[in-house]
């Protein structure tokens, strides 16, 4: 209830500042986020969700609902949060597309902000995924939790796989796994062998690994999202594939340690063009996104020349360099006194060490022997 208050208060700042009667929230990582973690998720293929809510600039709090999701809404995804019911039918949403904006235009009492698309609203999609942080403490408690059991899942996962298995076998292997913790993968990558260098989004494929196998994932629990890559071998690494996944680690303590109250998006980019010439890798930064803010989104945010976002803490960021051929990737949370906490450490993997801020900070290396 204090979070969703807290929440509700920044919605009706925004609300005040850009001189509307109220803010609709329509999309699933919103409607998670105001509700403290619960869900409007019906269809996962779409961003918008089934039912809206509504905080009005006096601070009155509407859920529009159709007559399907009303009950389940009253009785489950809103249980406590003293939102006032609006139903309408669902014939009548099929029919008539902005319905849900004019019923919300109708209970603020004037015209309405709103995260989705709507030519009666204002659009704020961006400020309102700005208004997501600075975390709040039981945001950051659910975030500890969920990066602890992906980093288990995907290291148990990872270790349990043997040569021969199939990308989409892996891959499977993972998201049951996840599913079993009440996690919902968001994304699934798995890629063997030269596909590693081949791909940087390598969407599994019957191909069996013998060699080298990249897993990554982003999951979600109670709307909250980390990411996280692990690499494995069936034998020893080769001398190359050591020096480029200890330059994607040096690259990524670079931009961990340019990852800092008011930076800027642009800024850390740069921070990772300069760490990739300096490791002898010029210009592997144009071949993939570096990562960047990770929230109630896969990424809330991705660091690129022209990004104007802006670091506040308390704040998640998942960070993805690559060099051809390998991966580093991790979720840390940067917290409002400059500390880092990695969230989705795997306990016994391998470890890079970096130094980042006078600190000695563990990244995911190469495990070798996997399946043994």
């Amino acid at each position: 209830m204090n979070e969703t208050a807290e929440k509700s208060d920044r919605l009706q700042r925004l609300a005040a500042a850009e001189s509307v009667s109220g803010i609709l929230l329509t999309l699933q990582p919103n409607f998670a986020w105001l509700t403290g973690g619960r869900t409007n998720r019906i269809d996962g293929s779409r961003e918008a969700g089934a039912g809206a809510l509504l905080i009005t600039v006096d601070g009155r709090r509407f859920a529009i609902a159709s007559r399907i999701e009303r009950p389940r809404l009253t009785q489950e995804a809103l249980d406590g949060l003293e939102f006032e019911i609006v139903e309408y039918p669902w014939t009548e949403e099929r029919a008539d597309p902005g319905l849900v904006y004019r019923l919300a235009a109708k209970a603020a009492g004037g015209r309405i902000g709103t995260d989705g698309v709507s030519a009666d609203a204002l659009p704020l999609d961006g400020r309102i995924t700005r208004l997501r942080t600075p975390l709040l403490a039981p945001e950051i408690e659910r975030y500890r939790e969920l990066g602890r059991d992906v980093g288990r899942i995907l290291g148990e996962t990872a270790r349990a796989t043997t040569p021969g298995a199939t990308e989409e076998a892996i891959a499977g292997s993972l998201g049951a796994a996840l599913m079993r913790a009440g996690i919902r993968p968001v994304v699934l990558l798995s890629a063997a062998d030269d596909r590693i260098s081949r791909f940087r989004h390598p969407v599994p494929t019957p191909l069996p690994w013998r060699h080298r196998l990249l897993l990554a994932t982003c999951a979600e629990r109670h709307g909250l999202v980390v990411a996280a890559s692990r690499l494995v071998t069936a034998a020893a690494p080769d001398a190359d594939l050591i020096r480029r996944t200890e330059a994607a680690a040096r690259v990524c303590g670079a931009l961990l340690e340019a990852t800092r109250a008011g930076a800027t998006g642009a800024a850390l980019f740069e921070a990772a063009a300069d760490a990739y010439s300096t490791c002898g890798y010029p210009g592997e930064e144009q071949l993939h996104h570096q990562g960047g803010a990770i929230g109630y989104r896969a990424r809330d945010w991705v660091a690129h020349p022209r990004s104007d976002e802006i670091v506040t803490p308390a704040q998640a960021f998942a960070w993805n360099p690559t060099v051809t051929g390998t991966k580093i990737e991790e979720t840390v949370l940067l917290h409002t006194d400059g500390r880092y906490e990695t969230v989705t450490t795997t306990e016994g993997w391998p470890a890079i060490r970096v130094r980042v801020r006078d600190c000695t900070v563990g990244l995911p290396g190469i495990l070798s022997g996997a399946g043994r």
